[in-house]
């Protein structure tokens, strides 16, 4: 099994926690509002690349919360962090509550390669990510939040066990996994490289330019595929896949795969579809929805 196919194993996944020392950056402790009603003082920190003349990537993973990451014209990675709702004003029994706003984030930069996470595991952390527009992202959240992704050039890989993905305005490859919400996309423009878009119980809809030219393999066990290309289905039989361990003590068995091939454009590089219990929508760039 090759690398990307690993990458695409619809039920295994994994979620590791960063928590790595910090060094060689500026730190700056402010005040100011995060995703999803994130409150009270945030954590930044500007983490200068170790060659600013190549592209680098970031690798950023949270237990709870969520991740906005969004291009911009810089050089520089720069870093905020809040706890969500770590600001509200709250009394018990005549006490007045006290807020914790520590956010446990963490950044390491080497060679470009910078990861971020937080040792807080159970409060919301939400993050938000400037990155030079050519940035590679590799993004990892397990509860209580959203990944979003916009104005970026680089390869994109993401991963949400509990919450949506949206990635707007995309440029580069993209695998993006949202197990129980949906997955959202639109390319600017594709690169020639295999992608990968899967769900178990949403929605996956992704926008592609009109002159998008890609081998597509679909699958949706309860749900439907639309698209406004023009798809050309292969109508050739499946072939059977056969297992014969009888010789080690076990069964024969012949499945059938219940993937649907196609070209858009008369074909290019692979991109997969996988869903269980949600529609997969296929958009073109332009046309009228």
């Amino acid at each position: 099994m090759n690398k990307f196919t690993q990458q695409l194993k619809f039920i295994q996944w994994s979620a590791p926690i960063l928590a790595v020392l910090f060094f060689g950056a500026s730190y700056a402790h402010g005040q100011s509002s995060g995703q999803n009603g994130s409150q009270g003082n945030g954590d930044r920190i500007t983490v200068p690349l170790s060659d600013p003349s190549r592209p680098g990537t970031v690798k950023a993973s949270l237990v709870n919360g969520g991740i906005t990451v969004k291009g911009y014209d810089g050089k520089e990675i720069v870093v905020e962090a809040h706890v969500r709702g770590g600001g509200s004003a709250k009394q018990e029994g005549g006490m007045r509550r006290i807020p914790i706003s520590a956010t446990g984030l963490t950044v390491e930069e080497d060679s470009n390669q910078v990861r971020v996470g937080s040792d807080s595991t159970e409060r919301a952390i939400d993050l938000t990510i400037s990155v030079p527009r050519q940035t590679s992202l590799t993004l990892r959240v397990v509860n209580d939040g959203d990944i979003v992704v916009s104005d970026v050039e680089g390869d994109v890989d993401v991963n949400d066990v509990n919450g949506a993905v949206t990635l707007n305005h995309i440029s580069g490859s993209a695998v993006a996994h949202a197990l129980n919400e949906n997955v959202k996309v639109t390319f600017d423009h594709v690169a020639q490289k295999p992608m990968a878009f899967s769900s178990l119980n949403g929605n996956i809809d992704v926008t592609f330019p009109a002159d998008l030219k890609a081998n597509l393999s679909l699958r949706s066990d309860n749900g439907d595929v639309f698209s406004d290309f023009d798809v050309q289905v292969q109508s050739s039989t499946p072939q059977p896949i056969v297992e014969d361990a009888r010789g080690k003590g076990g069964k024969y068995r012949v499945k059938i795969d219940k993937t649907i091939h196609g070209t858009i454009g008369g074909g290019g590089p692979e991109i997969q579809f996988t869903n269980f219990d949600g529609n997969i929508y296929i958009r073109k760039a332009g046309a009228a929805h």
